[in-house]
């Protein structure tokens, strides 16, 4: 199995994470969004959409979009709950990443990150911490109850929500009012497995 990403971005990063985690054999193929190597032609014929991940199988077949190679990659482990009521709070929580999360924590982390904060998109890298911040007040509360995003159990929800939150600060966002946000991520840290993002 070949999987194309940049190491820096946080949808990659879910990916290597779950191929460490569960020991998936794979050779990574380093991609450089700011290079644009995702939009050379012989990229764009393995993934006319131009975004990474993608992962290409021995087959041949293609697959992109972070949360989806996750749960193919994840089929019959442990990171998806047997419980159907949990498994379907595991989608609930992957939807709300795409939704609710990503777009405004990972983007505010790409104007500051990748752009240098420039003057133009300045107004917009403001307007992004409102919602931003909204997103983990949601998964503070979540996180009061219980150890994980679906409960006791460890599983893609923590993964996809990990990505982005666990370096929220490169996007401007304070973690120091969400105490259970940063013991989780210490949690997630103690996964036997775990590997950091290679920044």
């Amino acid at each position: 199995m070949k999987a194309y990403g940049d190491s820096v971005s946080g949808n990659c990063y879910k990916v290597q994470l779950v191929l460490n985690l569960l020991k998936i054999e794979h050779q990574w193929i380093e991609m450089s969004i700011i290079d644009g190597d995702t939009q050379t032609a012989a990229y764009l014929a393995k993934n006319s959409t131009g975004k990474i991940p993608l992962i290409e199988l021995d087959d041949g077949r293609m697959l992109s979009e972070s949360n989806a190679i996750m749960g193919y990659l994840a089929a019959n482990s442990a990171l998806i709950p047997n419980d159907e009521f949990y498994k379907a709070k595991m989608y609930q929580w992957l939807f709300f990443e795409q939704y609710s999360h990503e777009p405004y924590i990972a983007v505010a982390r790409y104007i500051q990150l990748y752009l240098g904060l420039p003057d133009e998109r300045l107004a917009e890298y403001q307007s992004l911490h409102a919602k931003g911040y909204k997103a983990l007040s949601v998964m503070e509360s979540e996180l009061t109850k219980q150890p994980f995003l679906c409960g006791e159990q460890f599983s893609l929800a923590d993964i996809a929500l990990y990505a982005y939150t666990h370096v929220a600060h490169q996007g401007g966002f304070d973690l120091v009012d969400y105490p259970q946000i940063r013991a989780w991520l210490t949690r997630i840290t103690q996964i036997p497995g775990f590997i950091a993002m290679r920044v």
